[in-house]
């Protein structure tokens, strides 16, 4: 059976099945209850109890409704945020721009996070308004995603993951962006200077596990040919070396340290270059601000960093680290009582995250410029 129902959004009609609870409007692609409603009418013989309880059926589902709709708006992007196709369906060569933009808010869970979905818009917004990338390119999961294959699974996350690499060629840059949990766990293969393989949390992890470095790194990093560049912006504690590369920048020092495994084995590319900038140190957590609005959540690190590359036309890789750094500095300096714009918004006094870049090859940070 089916039932026949009205899109909230398009006000088209349409039928869907009754086992689901939740169902798209073919027209528009907004997310509907699938609830129709009743429509009241006047029984025959003049029976008034019947004509009440119709209007108070009609009644209860119309506040069902906007109910619903009231809590999608307050909690959820549109869904028309959303690219109508999916990049995962194209066919042929794939673009030489292309980005995977996840945000984990674990929102069934105890320890949600706020900003999550907001971080991958943002940054969407900037890959296209800055760095000419295409919406019909990228990858966005999210739990709000009416497409099943980029809900934040882990089984999606690392589909989407091959998918960014697959068939890339010189000329390619690549994006993977990630603002979630993270995590780090006991490192049983020596391959980690500090004992412990850092993890990100995909919405499902406590069933199904966490995705280590040593998985993204095979996955994303170890396939990159030369000629082809890849980028990854990680939003999450613990994640100084989430890509597992062998070069981490000192930012104090100013000079690269070796993150090579004690165990010998080598964690390159196949030619291309890899490049990371992270949240934190391994050893650190990352924080959330209502950078926004009053009531609309970001990453730190990914509110700052947008903040910067948009404000600093050319801006090299060194100036990048050491302006989030100086934000992040004046932040804790004056707190969020004393402070104002920028840093009254933020969620707290007391940041301890150090933005963190990694790399595959060593270079020169203050004279190469910073671009997706």
């Amino acid at each position: 059976m089916e039932n026949r129902l009205v899109c909230h959004r398009c006000r088209q009609k349409f039928s869907a099945s009754t086992t689901a609870e939740r169902v798209i409007c073919p027209h528009c692609h907004a997310e509907n209850p699938n609830r129709p409603l009743r429509k009241p009418s006047t029984p025959s013989g003049g029976d008034r109890g019947s004509v009440v309880l119709s209007l108070i059926g009609y009644l209860l589902d119309k506040i069902l409704l906007c109910n619903t709709l009231r809590q999608q708006s307050a909690s959820t992007p549109p869904p028309d945020r959303y690219p109508r196709t999916c990049a995962l369906d194209k066919i042929g060569d794939l673009a030489d721009k292309r980005a995977v933009l996840c945000g984990v808010s674990y929102k069934k869970w105890k320890y949600k996070l706020k900003g999550t979905i907001n971080d991958v818009f943002n940054m969407k917004d900037l890959l296209i308004e800055k760095y000419k990338y295409k919406e019909e390119n990228m990858l966005l999961l999210t739990e709000e995603q009416p497409d099943a294959r980029l809900i934040p699974t882990k089984a999606n996350i690392e589909n989407c993951l091959r998918w960014l690499v697959k068939d890339s060629k010189s000329g390619d840059s690549l994006v993977f962006y990630y603002s979630g949990h993270g995590l780090r766990q006991p490192d049983f293969e020596h391959d980690e200077i500090d004992g412990f393989d850092e993890t990100i949390c995909p919405v499902d992890f406590l069933k199904e596990g966490m995705i280590l470095d040593n998985d993204i790194y095979a996955t994303i990093v170890k396939p990159l040919t030369a000629g082809v560049t890849l980028h990854a912006i990680v939003d999450a504690c613990h994640s100084g070396t989430i890509l597992d590369l062998e070069n981490v920048y000192d930012r104090e020092k100013k000079i690269w340290t070796d993150n090579r495994p004690p165990s010998g084995v080598r964690k390159q590319t196949s030619g291309g270059k890899a490049y990371c900038i992270s949240a934190c140190g391994d050893d650190q957590v990352a924080a959330d601000t209502t950078a926004f609005s009053s009531n609309q959540m970001s990453g730190a690190l990914t509110f700052i960093l947008i903040e910067v590359v948009r404000g600093i036309e050319d801006i090299t890789y060194g100036q990048l680290l050491d302006e989030m750094q100086d934000k992040i500095d004046k932040a804790n300096q004056q707190g969020c009582a004393g402070g104002s714009g920028f840093l009254s918004r933020f969620c707290g006094p007391n940041l301890t995250q150090k933005p963190l870049l990694s790399a595959s090859d060593e270079f020169d940070v203050y004279r190469t410029k910073f671009k997706l």
